[in-house]
């Protein structure tokens, strides 16, 4: 276990605010002025609502600072520029989970780790960004062609130049596009590491009595870390909580997904729609159902919650950790696969699951005392 961990259960249980201001300031580096630049691009370009087609919709569409960079109004499955289209997932929050690694395979473990999306179906950013340029349920672009004319036309065109130098096709001004909304989404401003746990984990403050014997649950009886893990992450030097592992937890349906009512063209299966998570992407039965482990900072504002929204509560999921194997909470939605080990009874009584959701409210980003 980390020190600075260890630091944080030693702390007293009152809050305890140490410092000015000041202190509550971003924490990262902005050195580097190309980066700087970069993640200025991006952050024009997340916003850019000329982008779809037709145009009204960006990333922040579904992907709002409020809600950790999750749907901004909290929706099952957000909707495409056309509001009558629907994809199959909750939009899932890309601060934090953008650090992923490139997916790769542990075979001491048997699980896949890494890459983007919950199905990891993208080895990278880059990637990712394309993906909801160009289908059809999204920002419905029909080519790398259609795009590029679109940024041409953006007002602040030439910071494309100016950063990257003239593109001399299509698909390059496309991919500088991507690494500009790239640099923005790894930026500070979107993963800022501004909880209340940070500023703990510093020695700036402390938990609450309830915050920390929600932690000892986290870390313990609750079994939490298994997966969202304490550990500081090599890149970043900071507590990701998560591991990016997948997992069959056993979620349920929704009934209420969107998707399932689409035109054929786009669900041809209609309510008979199974989501295989990773299994289908790779191909291996014996990964179906099987999710990306998220991070679960801002976990308190992004609800709802799963890869289909079927929870909309933090406390229903709390509940379904802790209960999933001994009460009637829903039959798994892909039967195989699942996690019968580490949750679904941990016999955390009512207080404690109040204790484990304090706890986890302090992982907001922006906190102030």
């Amino acid at each position: 276990m980390k020190i600075y961990i260890l630091r944080s259960l030693l702390l007293l249980s009152s809050v305890v605010v140490v410092g000015c201001a000041d202190e509550y300031k971003d924490l990262s580096d902005h050195s580097d002025q190309t980066l700087t630049a970069k993640r200025a691009l991006g952050k024009k370009l997340f916003s850019e609502t000329s982008l779809s087609n037709p145009g009204g919709q960006a990333c922040i569409s579904c992907h709002a600072p409020e809600t950790g960079f999750s749907d901004p109004l909290h929706r099952i499955v957000s909707p495409g520029v056309d509001a009558s289209l629907f994809g199959s997932r909750n939009a899932p929050s890309l601060a934090y989970n953008v650090f992923a690694p490139a997916r790769y395979y542990n075979n001491a473990d048997e699980t896949f780790v890494g890459g983007i999306f919950l199905d990891g179906r993208a080895q990278d950013l880059q990637a990712q960004v394309l993906g909801p340029l160009l289908n059809p349920v999204e920002m419905n672009n029909t080519s790398l062609e259609a795009v590029a004319a679109k940024i041409r036309n953006l007002s602040y065109f030439e910071d494309f130049a100016q950063i990257y130098g003239a593109a001399n096709t299509d698909t390059e001004l496309v991919h500088q596009l991507a690494d500009a909304i790239t640099a923005f989404e790894k930026s500070p401003e979107v993963s800022s590491f501004t909880s209340k746990f940070d500023y703990v984990s510093r020695g700036m403050m402390a938990f609450t009595s309830d915050e920390l014997k929600g932690f000892n649950l986290y870390n313990g009886k609750a079994n939490c870390a298994a997966c969202h893990v304490l550990d500081e992450d090599p890149v970043t030097g900071k507590v990701l909580f998560t591991d990016f592992t997948y997992d069959n937890i056993g979620v349920p349906k929704n009934p209420h997904n969107p998707f399932y009512h689409m035109p054929t063209v786009h669900n041809p299966q209609g309510t008979a729609y199974v989501d295989l998570g990773i299994g289908q992407v790779v191909n291996a039965p014996q990964h179906n159902g099987k999710f990306k482990v998220p991070s679960l900072r801002n976990i308190a504002v992004s609800a709802p919650y799963f890869h289909n929204g079927v929870f909309n509560t933090l406390d229903e999921v709390i509940r379904f950790y802790n209960r999933r194997k001994v009460e009637n909470l829903g039959q798994p939605e892909t039967p195989t696969n699942v996690n019968v080990d580490e949750l679904g009874d941990l016999k955390l009584t009512e207080a404690e699951e109040q204790q484990l959701k304090k706890f986890l409210e302090t992982l907001t980003d922006h906190y102030r005392p």
